[in-house]
């Protein structure tokens, strides 16, 4: 049993830009685990905000290594993974590559999709939404309307400029631009409580659909008073990480944004889709820019979602990965086991 891993530079197609920072680029790490001739495949993308460069992403895969090479044979390895998040606690994304790719090679050997062997529902065709960073409003309508030609029935709108005005005449143009669109907005945390609730009731006019993390994480009072004040549903993101953030969320809370490099992988976001159904919270499925084949993991799991919000690969140019589509609005199944994607021509 071999786990081996490979470097690959992602560009985006436009910079994105968010409340906190602008992206133009980063890195990928591919994880294969092989075993009797049958390959697992997962991924890894550097994230400043998480700390994760390639050098750190190399140390913990050196964790990761010695955690596999402690275990004879890949099926018995789920029931282990608990003991390689609490290795990589500092480097979740790492043990969530490690964790699809353990998955997607027990799939493959069983001849079976990934959501079958996860429990979800078999699923085809699903719709996602596309995100539109911070920029000028004429440039976020001609974005609005080329992603309603291509067939998107929901927008992701990234807000927190310096200026809030921005961000409502932002969100007006692209509500003119696609009438009938579904808008998801996601300020990255950038307001305080007073500011979001003010925001967002001039905003409830557009006929919003849900707001992500309007506050920074780690301020409860305050997201327990947006929620409560604001007529929109309020999805939980960096304050929903992972299951053990979820029991100190504030009642009336929308949803939750269930992202697998966060939360540490596949059987972690199980748990916390148990979660939600217990406490009747809706689920976001959301993501990094990566390329299809950190996607098709997430998407494997949307039988199980309300809001699927995984545009990653189409913020990128050239993705390697594919067979799981989404350019149209609609991601596919692969028709291969496991997650299904494959590198180029081949697996």
């Amino acid at each position: 049993m071999r786990l081996e891993y490979r470097v690959s530079r992602l560009t985006l197609a436009e910079p994105l830009r968010i409340s906190r920072a602008a992206m133009t680029e980063r890195d990928a790490v591919w994880v294969t685990l092989s075993h009797n001739g049958i390959h697992g495949h997962g991924e890894v993308v550097t994230s400043p905000r998480l700390g994760l460069d390639v050098a750190a992403i190399e140390r913990a895969l050196a964790v990761a290594v010695a955690w596999i090479g402690e275990e004879a044979h890949p099926g018995r390895l789920p029931k282990r993974l608990p003991e390689l998040r609490m290795r990589l606690r500092n480097a979740l994304p790492v043990a969530a590559a490690v964790d699809s790719a353990v998955h997607d090679w027990i799939a493959v050997t069983a001849g079976i999709p990934l959501c079958e062997l996860l429990g979800m529902p078999i699923w085809d065709r699903v719709p996602t939404a596309c995100t539109i960073g911070i920029m000028p409003s004429p440039e976020a309508s001609g974005a609005a309307a080329r992603l309603v030609r291509a067939g998107f029935a929901t927008i992701k709108v990234k807000l927190g400029a310096a200026d809030p005005d921005e961000d409502i005449a932002r969100v007006a143009a692209i509500r003119s631009a696609a009438p009938a669109a579904a808008l998801l907005l996601d300020p990255n945390g950038a307001w305080d409580a007073d500011t979001a609730i003010a925001l967002l009731g001039r905003l409830a006019e557009f006929g919003i659909e849900a707001v992500e993390q309007p506050v920074p994480a780690g301020n409860p009072e305050e997201l327990a008073a947006v929620v409560k004040s604001v007529p929109i549903p309020i999805i939980a993101d960096e304050d929903a990480g992972a299951r053990a953030d979820l029991d100190a969320l504030p009642g009336g809370i929308g949803g939750i944004n269930i992202k697998l490099a966060e939360c540490g992988g596949l059987d972690a976001a199980l748990s916390m889709i148990e979660w939600a159904r217990r406490s009747g919270v809706a689920v976001m499925l959301g993501c990094q820019a990566s390329t299809s084949l950190s996607i098709a993991a997430a998407a494997h799991l949307s039988g199980a979602a309300r809001w699927v919000d995984l545009d990653g690969h189409l913020l990128i140019t050239g993705d390697p990965w594919h067979g799981l589509g989404g350019s149209d609005g609609l991601l596919l199944r692969p028709a291969d086991p496991g997650l299904g994607v494959r590198l180029g021509g081949g697996r």
